[in-house]
């Protein structure tokens, strides 16, 4: 099938040089490109291109991408016993704060964009309005910033879980040349951060588990809408949204692979692959990136109140 790329200059999206990329990394690709075929992730081939997230950061691009997440919402998700079968609620809340994640750096982008910068529908931009609209309690999914919430906690539960993997791991040289001591320093600081042990967040991971040990012959289920997400971005035809779209996705099954495993009762980190430990802690930053976004917001709507 043949997909139009977005034409909006904001969407462009270009490989770093070839150069630029360490050599390191290139050899580890190829050495982890294997998945489980029946397991939570699945990523692309390794290839030549490789793309900076940092230079080319999730925001606003005017691309509609509705259809995509009505797909997801309405065919991935679960919709039947979501009442008497919680690991099913649990799924589709993960991806629901993937989205909410989503949609608050989309808003932020819209508070930053330039005067002339049209709404997706040809409108005036007005970022509080979207607020209310993408996120609020008072908008389209009521439930969306508590969705963003536990997902933000299931990913911190995945991080801790994989403390040991994510410490002792030779971080090398990222595209940009940081060093890898640099790299590894910000991680410690992220594995000694006490909120990862707080006992609320813990729950999340404990009521994940027990829902899911209810029904393990099951979980094959969610597995594979997790790889059925990772494929659906691919549809996405905004080249930065797709590109953050799959970061997060993959991130969001990282988590559910480590804390459920095949039977729900979690899986080995220590065999995560560099790819797995990238999207793990770079979706972790976006959900609390989207967390301080929300805060922000909701100040910017009381004082647009006043």
């Amino acid at each position: 099938q043949d997909i139009d790329e977005c034409s909006t200059q904001s969407c462009d999206l270009y490989p770093v040089d070839e150069e630029e990329v360490p050599t390191p990394i290139l050899e580890r690709d190829n050495a982890e490109y294997d998945f489980e075929l029946d397991g939570w992730v699945r990523w692309d081939m390794p290839t030549d291109d490789y793309y900076d997230a940092v230079s080319n950061p999730e925001a606003y691009t005017a691309y509609d991408g509705s259809e995509i997440w009505k797909f997801i919402h309405g065919k991935i998700c679960f919709q039947e016993e979501l009442d008497t079968e919680l690991w099913k609620l649990d799924f589709n809340r993960a991806v629901s704060g993937l989205h909410s994640s989503i949609s608050a750096h989309i808003v932020e982008g819209m508070v930053y964009a330039d005067e002339d910068a049209p709404a997706v529908d040809g409108t005036e931009l007005d970022p509080v309005a979207e607020y209310e609209r993408r996120l609020s309690p008072r908008g389209q999914n009521p439930g969306a910033i508590a969705d963003l919430y536990y997902g933000t906690m299931l990913l911190m539960c995945a991080v801790r879980e994989a403390k040991e993997r994510l410490g002792a791991y030779d971080y090398g040289l990222d595209i940009m040349g940081t060093s890898g001591d640099a790299v590894s320093e910000l991680v410690g600081e992220l594995l000694e951060s006490s909120v990862l042990s707080d006992k609320k967040v813990q729950q999340a991971e404990d009521n994940l588990r027990e829902h899911a040990l209810a029904r393990p012959e099951l979980i094959w289920k969610a597995r594979l809408r997790t790889r059925d997400l990772l494929r659906i971005m691919n549809c996405v035809q905004c080249n930065v949204c797709r590109l953050h779209g799959k970061v997060g996705a993959l991130g969001v099954s990282v988590a559910m692979q480590i804390l459920l495993g095949d039977e729900g009762r979690g899986s080995d980190a220590g065999r995560l692959h560099r790819v797995e430990i990238a999207a793990l802690v770079s979706t972790l930053g976006k959900f609390a990136s989207a967390l301080q976004i929300v805060q922000e917001m909701e100040e910017r709507r009381s004082m647009a109140a006043e």
